[in-house]
């Protein structure tokens, strides 16, 4: 895979990137480093293969991979302190299963807690030096998309994104990847890290995709998004009363979700995506782009029921290392989320 390939492949599907041509440069690099923080708050749900798929096109490009499973932060955004460790160790065994749901290969990814180095003499003055720097609009305006502040907003909000800068440098990283929501947490990096002496990363955004309510996939609305663990029975009837109006793309988690996951599994794998349909109503409908669905969606000649019991098909296929380990998880998340 040359340069430019190596740059297609964790361009595709981005929101933004900042700036394209020190990623160019970062590829000259043996092995660069990206990381992702992911706060250890709600039970992770199938929005979250967006970014499990973005790490393996990172890990693809010849990548390492750091997984930030952020307690602190999970913590500063309202994780009671006393489950901690139970949603940490939650986080650690499921998310591995995410990335063999999609036949990435995790042997250049790291799992890193945050309390491991977040607690260090070192960062904690850096945090400090770099609260002095900063003022209490511009550490809120960073936050707001990203920590729920409330009618009440605590400091702990507040230092969410310092800590968040601080981690690309003591995690020793060249980019950090996030959501779109992401992006003035990013920004504010960008700019700050220098005034404490520390070099610019690459910052690289995906979007988030709608619930299954037409809405941000949410997890704390049971409604809006399918757990890793529900059954298949649960997945199925959840996606039976998704929005989906027919021709309508705007706000469709469900379309969502097949370009920017499941399309995504299946090109990769030189798979079509096929909507199965009797004889009577013009047989099955083969799929090889998004595209080429989505056309035939917005012209209604692919009906939302169908669509609907494709698409259950595929996030069912998802699941099944989850089901396979049901038990385990199960017990691990009763006590995290009890």
């Amino acid at each position: 895979m040359n340069e430019q390939e190596r740059f297609d492949l964790i361009a595709r599907n981005t929101e933004e990137i900042i700036q394209d041509e020190e990623l160019i440069a970062l590829l000259r690099k043996k092995q660069p480093v990206v990381y992702l923080g992911t706060a250890i708050t709600g039970r992770p749900h199938v929005g979250y293969f967006v970014w499990v798929l973005k790490l393996a096109d990172f890990l693809q490009a010849g990548f390492k991979v750091k997984l930030l499973l952020a307690d602190l932060h999970g913590a500063l955004d309202g994780t009671a302190w006393d489950v901690l460790d139970h949603r940490f160790q939650y986080y650690a065994h499921i998310i591995p299963l995410m990335f063999e749901a999609v036949g990435a290969d995790i042997n250049n990814v790291e799992l890193v807690r945050g309390s491991d180095f977040q607690l260090q003499k070192k960062y904690f003055f850096d945090l400090l030096k770099l609260s002095t720097l900063t003022s209490v609009h511009d550490a809120t305006k960073a936050a707001s998309e990203v920590v729920k502040m409330g009618s009440s907003p605590k400091m702990a909000g507040i230092l969410y994104p310092l800590m968040q800068t601080l981690d690309e440098e003591y995690l020793d990283v060249d980019v950090q990847y996030g959501g779109i929501d992401q992006r003035k947490i990013l920004v504010y990096a960008r700019e700050f890290l220098p005034k404490l002496g520390y070099r610019n990363r690459v910052e690289v955004m995906t979007p988030l995709i709608p619930g299954l309510i037409g809405k941000k996939m949410s997890a704390s609305d049971p409604r809006s998004k399918i757990d890793l663990l529900d059954d298949e029975e649960t997945t199925n009837k959840k996606i039976k009363d998704a929005y989906c109006e027919a021709g309508i793309i705007e706000d469709n988690g469900l379309l969502a979700f097949l370009k920017y996951v499941i399309m995504t599994i299946k090109q990769d794998n030189n798979n079509a995506f096929i909507v199965e349909r009797p004889e009577k109503f013009g047989g099955n409908l083969t799929y090889n782009t998004y595209e080429e669905l989505e056309k035939d969606f917005v012209e209604k000649k692919l009906h939302p029921l169908d669509l609907k019991t494709a698409v259950a098909r595929e996030i069912n296929n998802l699941l099944r290392p989850f089901r396979r380990e049901q038990k385990k998880l199960q017990e691990l998340s009763t006590t995290a989320y009890s």
